[in-house]
């Protein structure tokens, strides 16, 4: 396999784009990951069982998760929650054949080698499919920005699949309707400001 530097985009492209490899073992993978993750910060690569998805992301991509993070963290400062971050680490783990980059990821309390909640925003179709490779991490729960609304899927138990959430587990205090309304707005400062002040009237 040769992927050469101008097979890859240099800048956030308007539009997300993505490529699918098949056939790639994990040492072209670890390769690849300390060839290319420092040199493009917009590139995402996920790896399932030999399967290897680049994709770039776009400026709405990173706005929204940029303004759900700042959401987030907003809430668990409010809340005065122990709530840590990674950003976008890369997290990896051979003997599942699995790897990827968060869009947001936090631990509750201390940082660990996983995170316990990964935030995915998913702006088009198609690819591999995301929760069988946080499965094989173990990431407690996964959320997903789609369609002007988040979804939450938590690990039934240790290894076994992801169902669908009405509320997280890990953080039932989190109105996750009431955090949507925010995240469209035009200002993300402003956006966190009133929510904060919407956090601290629900209090009282």
């Amino acid at each position: 396999m040769t992927i050469s530097l101008i097979d890859l985009p240099n800048a956030i492209p308007a539009e997300e784009q993505r490529l699918v490899l098949e056939g790639i073992t994990w040492q072209q993978y670890d390769a690849l990951v300390a060839l290319f993750m420092n040199q493009f910060p917009a590139l995402r690569m996920t790896y399932l069982e030999g399967t290897l998805e680049l994709m770039t992301t776009s400026p709405e991509h990173e706005r929204l998760k940029k303004i759900i993070a700042r959401l987030i963290e907003a809430f668990a400062e409010e809340l005065d929650l122990d709530l840590n971050g990674f950003g976008s680490a890369t997290f990896r783990k051979e003997a599942a054949a699995r790897g990827l980059e968060p869009d947001e990821c936090y631990c509750l309390g201390a940082l660990y080698e996983v995170p316990d909640i990964a935030l995915e925003i998913v702006l088009t179709s198609g690819g591999i499919d995301k929760l069988k490779v946080y499965q094989g991490l173990g990431v407690k729960e996964v959320w997903f920005w789609e369609n002007q609304r988040l979804s939450i899927y938590g690990l039934t138990a240790v290894g076994e699949d992801y169902e669908a959430l009405q509320m997280s587990q890990l953080l039932p205090q989190l109105d996750f309707a009431l955090l949507a309304s925010y995240v469209d707005s035009t200002s993300q400062t402003q956006a966190v400001k009133a929510y904060r002040q919407a956090l601290r009237e629900s209090l009282l």
